[in-house]
Parts: C-alpha cells; sequence; structure tokens
C-alpha cells in the first residue's frame, strides 16, 4: 500500500521540475510510450475538471472513504485470500497517491502518454495504473474457482 502511493508521489515529485516538461512537451521514452506532464482536476479521463474546484474535496472524500472500507476489508479477510489483499493494497496505495497529489498542488500530476501511430490514450500516472491493476485482479478472482465451492 504504502509503496504504490510513495512510488507515484515520488514519480509526480520528479515530473515536474524539467521544464521541459512543465511546458507540456513531451519527451519520448520508447515507441508508443511519452512523459508528458499533465496537471487533472478531476477525476478518471478529466471527469468534472471544470466544476470550479468543489471536485477537489469530492474525489479527496471518495478516495479516502474508499481506502477505509478496503482497509476494513482486509484486516477483516483471510490470510489465504492473497490476491484480493494484494489488489486492495493496490487500490489503496493507488487511492492515497492520488489523494496526495490532489491534497499538495490542487490537481493530480499525469505524466504516462501511451499511444498507437496518432491514437493516445489518456495521460495517467503510476496511482491510476495501481488502481486499475487492483480492480482487475478483484475481476480475475471472481472468476477463479473457489476452493469452498470445491469441498
Amino acid at each position: 500500500m504504502a509503496g504504490g502511493s510513495r512510488a507515484d508521489y515520488r514519480s509526480g515529485q520528479q515530473i515536474p521540475d524539467p521544464p521541459e516538461l512543465c511546458s507540456g512537451d513531451t519527451v519520448p521514452l520508447f515507441p508508443s510510450l511519452n512523459l508528458h506532464y499533465a496537471r487533472n482536476y478531476g477525476a478518471a479521463f478529466s471527469f468534472l475538471a471544470d466544476s470550479g474546484g468543489w471536485q477537489r474535496w469530492f474525489f479527496a472524500g471518495i478516495a479516502i472513504g474508499i481506502s477505509v472500507i478496503l482497509a476494513v476489508m482486509m484486516y477483516r479477510s483471510k490470510a489465504t485470500q492473497k490476491l484480493n489483499n494484494i489488489a486492495y493494497a493496490l487500490i489503496i496505495g493507488g487511492a492515497l497517491g492520488n489523494l496526495f497529489d490532489r491534497l499538495w498542488h490542487g490537481f493530480v500530476v499525469d505524466m504516462i502518454d501511451f499511444y498507437v501511430g496518432d491514437w493516445h490514450f489518456a495521460t495517467f500516472n503510476l496511482a491510476d495504473t495501481a488502481i486499475c491493476v487492483g480492480a482487475a485482479l478483484i475481476v480475475l478472482e471472481g472468476f477463479l474457482p473457489s476452493k469452498a465451492k470445491k469441498q
């Protein structure tokens, strides 16, 4: 959990410093992958980004609420539920990483620009990746055969 939010916080801390990124320029890393500094005042895909500022506290509250709920679920879960606990930890870490950005800067720093040809996916960050991987693990776990069903 802490590792995911710390990794996102540290990566976001490094991105605003280089002047070429602060100006909105793109720095190619690999084919189909760039660094591109972007301020996201909203949520995923800049949802509610132009809403006047109230969304900062709204999304902060959602991040805190979801983190508390998932932490309680982790606490109550069995040690054998490793996949779910890893998923919860990734989601909590990502939510806290974006929360720190939102509270510290007033926006989330996004910097990963994935593209194919002229098509660009929405710019995102490591916290977003952790949240998506965690959610995918929860979905995957739902398709795996349960030990209770086997007995």
